[in-house]
């Protein structure tokens, strides 16, 4: 009886961190210099996460599964909930840090509601220029890889000038690219492509050249052509290194976006932050860091479970 008390209390942990922040919300009086809102969006926002825990919960009686995620998720959830009620107490109710760049969560969270459709066209913009500089990245990238790692003669000619290009940051070609390429969308688009194809080139090859000579002379002697030993013992053997380098990739794809649209863009997140940040209007500084942050845990999170279903004797090893 006492376990499935703790059981039962562990599930209800959400919901007394959504109390206490509405408690702190109400019961403790404002600083009076943050500026105000038109509605709670903070509170909102908390009890839109109290009204999913609750439908999981309701799911639970009914799907195992769901109810072990709601159980594994729930001390998660209610400490990410407390230190958001932590965060509302310093920012609305002390003056313990400066009130210009530490706004309320109430002005964060209604910037993004109230900003929600110029929010959507910036990161459609930063999307399009984002999926265009990786698909030219990551495919050159898997190219030069998979040549560096099969072919001893290319990697002897392009192994120096790889490992000499490569490990120069992005950010240090930014005046060289924009004066090379006629259009500022041109240039940003290979900034992303290069952060995206140096540790796609590098995992490519490595995993190609960790792969045992052994198979490659067996096949040899049963007569595989020089296509086959790629297609069918090189580019599998090597996949986990390549899913590596896409993830590598990926992160700084997206360090290289918020860098180059701060660079003469007239839309995007990133110039978006830039502008905000111009402004002194720092509540959608943190605004756009959120999204931000939330598009490239869910890309990543999407280029996992691509790595799961291709990689299936993998699953587990490595977690997002």
């Amino acid at each position: 009886m006492k376990k499935y008390g703790s059981f039962l209390f562990r599930f209800f942990l959400p919901f007394l961190a959504i109390l206490l922040s509405v408690l702190v919300y109400y019961q403790i009086p404002d600083n009076g210099k943050q500026k105000a809102t038109d509605h709670p969006y903070y509170l909102y926002f908390i009890y839109l996460i109290g009204a999913v825990v609750l439908v999981e919960i309701l799911l639970g009686f009914f799907f195992n599964k769901v109810r072990e995620r709601v159980y594994e998720k729930a001390p998660l959830i209610t400490g990410a909930l407390v230190f958001m009620a932590f965060l509302n107490f310093v920012t609305t109710k002390t003056l313990w840090l400066p009130i210009l760049y530490f706004p309320s969560l109430d002005r964060i969270v209604g910037l993004l509601v109230e900003q929600r459709v110029f929010l959507v066209e910036n990161i459609l913009s930063s999307f399009r220029l984002l999926i265009v500089g990786f698909l030219y990245g990551a495919i050159v990238g898997f190219l030069t890889g998979l040549a560096l790692g099969y072919y001893k003669i290319v990697g002897y000619w392009l192994n120096p000038v790889t490992k000499i290009v490569g490990p120069i940051p992005t950010t240090a070609w930014i005046p060289l690219a924009l004066s090379i390429f006629p259009s500022t969308y041109g240039a940003n688009v290979f900034l992303i492509a290069f952060a995206v194809w140096f540790p796609v080139t590098l995992m490519t090859s490595s995993g190609i050249q960790s792969i045992s000579n052994v198979n490659f002379e067996v096949a040899r002697t049963l007569g595989a052509s020089t296509r086959y030993q790629i297609l069918h013992i090189a580019i599998p053997a090597a996949m986990p290194s390549i899913f590596l380098g896409v993830f590598y990739g990926t992160v700084s794809s997206f360090a290289t976006l918020m860098a180059v649209e701060m660079n003469g863009n007239s839309s995007g997140i990133g110039w978006y932050i830039c502008w905000q940040k111009s402004v002194m209007m720092y509540d959608g500084v943190y605004a756009g860091l959120i999204l931000i942050a939330l598009i490239c845990s869910l890309t990543l999170t999407i280029l996992f479970r691509v790595r799961d279903r291709v990689l299936v004797w993998q699953k587990g090893v490595i977690k997002w």
